[in-house]
């Protein structure tokens, strides 16, 4: 049976409007942690895992223009804007949690909350990465078609031209793709995602959101010197694990040596049998693994 997803509702962070999740409860002051969703993702991305860091209040956003947050009115959808989106929603909430936050990051998500973590130190508690997608233009199989989403016109046509493909079939191709093994996957949350694929390719921003999101990305990908996504990662200074999947068919879990070097504090674990988002595959196992991270610090 599949636990239900906590409530949530759109609020102003800084300039921008945005949905953010919680499972905090009122009037108790607990530590919180702030996750971040990856690319095409969305804030129940994290209810699972959610339910079982009972011991946080967690706060889960949709970034502008995925899940339920409506478009940026600049239809900014860069790295940079997202950070600043998740800087500026952890330092409100740090506000009335007396002091900085953890930070969970998914795919794309992860990426952001390196740019967060470097450029806030003063916000960010710790730092839980599950297969970040940092810099690797060495071509997989399954990345190929991102480079074409990318593309400003001909991603957004790729994007609603799956529309003429069921929901249901899109769903199985996308845990495919996600999950080390896809048979984990109840059949409510299947029929969630079904329902949701059939709301995004219904809005009008979505095949922009994912272009432009992807494009931004890539562009990272090729920065070089003080502006490349390596060199904010040296310059994470809070506690730090790292999570790839050894099934990993998007993120290749040989990052995880480069990403050992290159994060100063990290505890770097492949996590042999998973996939792409280890926190909906298996939530215990990365609450498991994060929790004494947390506890520490």
């Amino acid at each position: 049976m599949s636990r239900p997803h906590f409530e949530g509702a759109e609020q102003e962070v800084g300039t921008r409007a945005v949905f953010v999740r919680s499972s905090g409860q009122s009037g108790v002051s607990r530590p919180a942690a702030v996750m971040v969703h990856g690319l095409g993702g969305q804030s129940t991305n994290w209810t699972d895992l959610m339910h079982e860091l009972a011991e946080l209040d967690c706060y889960a956003l949709d970034l502008p223009g995925f899940g339920w947050s409506p478009p940026p009115s600049d239809a900014d959808y860069s790295l940079t804007a997202s950070a600043d989106v998740v800087a500026t929603l952890v330092q409100e909430l740090s506000k009335s949690h007396d002091g900085p936050l953890h930070l969970f990051g998914n795919s794309l998500g992860g990426v952001i909350s390196i740019l967060v973590a470097a450029a806030r130190p003063d916000l960010v508690r710790s730092l839980t990465l599950i297969s970040p997608a940092l810099p690797d233009l060495r071509p997989r199989r399954d990345t190929m078609g991102i480079p074409a989403v990318a593309l400003p016109g001909v991603g957004r046509r790729l994007y609603h031209r799956m529309g003429k493909v069921s929901a249901e079939r899109q769903v199985a191709a996308m845990l495919a793709l996600n999950y080390g093994d896809a048979t984990v996957v109840t059949p409510e949350r299947r029929e969630e995602a079904a329902a949701e694929v059939a709301r995004r390719l219904a809005l009008p921003h979505s095949g922009d959101a994912m272009s432009a999101a992807a494009r931004s990305l890539l562009t990272a990908y090729v920065a070089r010197g003080q502006r490349s996504l390596w060199a904010a990662a040296r310059r994470v200074s809070c506690p730090t694990l790292i999570l790839y999947g050894g099934r990993d068919r998007l993120v290749d879990p040989k990052r995880s040596l480069r990403a050992a070097r290159a994060l100063p504090h990290a505890r770097v674990m492949v996590l042999t049998r998973l996939g792409h988002v280890a926190q909906l595959e298996d939530p215990a196992l990365v609450a498991r693994m994060a929790r004494p991270m947390l506890a520490a610090s």
